[in-house]
């Protein structure tokens, strides 16, 4: 009886652990400029099924180790689904990522690997939410990224609204929205379909579990205010150093040593000036460079300084450099320290030549993230909004994706 009771422990014990929370792991040092994308500029993949997703990451050891893919599917909580691995998977994973190179003639070396799928090892064959997690050679897990797959079987129409809320009014965005399911029948839409809304593909401020707010027909209607409200924000800012010898408008000089070092001019505090708008790639950086035809392997690493001054503002409060380059992580290679002898505070990071969008943020000691009082808060920011439809009819074994919709605050209205 005891042993029965102990195996069933571990069985229960290996289920939890199984159906834990997939959330995305960031890479050691050594594995920079990771690009996860799909066949547009989104930050992360969102393809049609059967559409292909591009991966590409630099490895600074440049001994060409092994690295392997695996994929994980997904419910919409991201815990892992029911369904085995032959069920959305054609083929096999865990196979080797055979497309790298060496860099060519830069200071700094790499290896840069890159992996499609499909590919002729694997193709998925549902939709749903999936993660892509990396190995080494001794099976250790190196980063993984969340990707969506999604089946073009309902419209989603989305606009963007100014808060009504008097307390936001001038801070927040809404994003109101529409779905029309007329191919799919729908008994208990509350039941069957969820949604997920993302501010700029970064999925620590995404809104879930929102429930139609009425049915017209054949459309579920979502014209909430507060619940599906979003902080704008402000603009990033940027640098470019696709030219590694010529200092630009966002850059005051340029230093050689065992790499090259671009030293940024001191930026500002935005929070009490009025909003500017200044095209940016909501957080994103491509890869670029004027000393070769390929920016994969001849694209040079150079250090980038940053600097902002110290004010009351920051306290005691840690701040760090924001943006996709590291996939908006908070650690220690991106946090500033206070420079004594200049009253700013600074840090230098290693980055590859190309078009990069930062902001500033900060963390408390009890670990909670303010966005906005170093940047602003503003309503007319410039940000994008994915709406993803997720569905799971009765006697189903995972959350498909049935449609995915886009909504933009530069049309914003009251």
């Amino acid at each position: 009886m005891r042993l029965k009771l102990y195996a069933l422990l571990l069985l229960l014990s290996a289920h939890l652990a199984y159906a834990q929370v997939q959330s995305e792991i960031n890479p050691p040092s050594n594995i920079k400029s990771i690009i996860f994308k799909g066949s547009t500029d989104d930050q992360f993949p969102v393809v049609n099924l059967g559409d292909p997703i591009y991966l590409e990451f630099d490895d600074l050891l440049a001994n060409e180790q092994d690295y392997y893919y695996k994929i994980v599917h997904c419910d919409y909580d991201w815990t892992p689904s029911s369904l085995l691995k032959s069920q959305f998977l054609n083929g096999l994973d865990n196979e080797r990522i055979v497309d790298y190179e060496n860099s060519y003639s830069t200071l700094q070396p790499y290896s840069n690997y890159k992996l499609t799928i499909p590919n002729d090892n694997t193709r998925l064959k549902v939709s749903g939410n999936f993660l892509l997690e990396i190995y080494n050679s001794y099976n250790e897990l190196q980063f993984s990224r969340r990707f969506i797959v999604y089946e073009d079987l309902v419209n989603v129409g989305g606009v963007v609204k100014r808060s009504r809320d008097f307390t936001y009014l001038n801070e927040k965005q809404v994003v109101q929205f529409t779905i029309n399911t007329n191919q799919i029948k729908l008994v208990n839409p509350n039941k069957e379909v969820k949604v997920t809304i993302i501010q700029n593909y970064q999925w620590p401020t995404a809104i879930t579990n929102i429930s139609p707010q009425f049915n017209m027909g054949t459309e579920l209607v979502y014209k909430y205010d507060k619940e599906t409200s979003f902080f704008g924000g402000n603009e990033y800012f940027n640098f470019d150093t696709k030219d590694l010898r010529a200092p630009s408008s966002s850059i005051s000089r340029i230093e050689l040593a065992e790499l090259y070092n671009h030293y940024l001019f001191t930026d500002y505090y935005r929070y009490d000036r009025p909003y500017t708008y200044y095209p940016d790639v909501n957080g994103d950086f491509v890869i670029r460079t004027l000393q070769g035809d390929d920016s994969s392997r001849e694209a040079e690493y150079s250090y980038v300084h940053f600097t902002l001054p110290y004010t009351d503002k920051i306290g005691l409060n840690d701040v760090f450099i924001f943006g996709k380059y590291n996939n908006y992580t908070l650690d220690e290679e991106n946090k500033m320290t206070y420079n004594e002898n200049t009253g700013n505070m600074e840090a230098v990071i290693k980055m590859k030549q190309g078009f990069y969008n930062y902001k500033y943020v900060m963390k408390n000691d009890k670990g909670v993230i303010d966005m906005n009082t170093i940047s602003g808060n503003f309503h007319f920011t410039e940000n994008s909004y994915l709406i993803l439809v997720y569905y799971r009819n009765f006697g189903d074994i995972y959350d498909s994706i049935i449609g995915v919709g886009s909504a933009n605050s530069s049309t914003i209205t009251n």
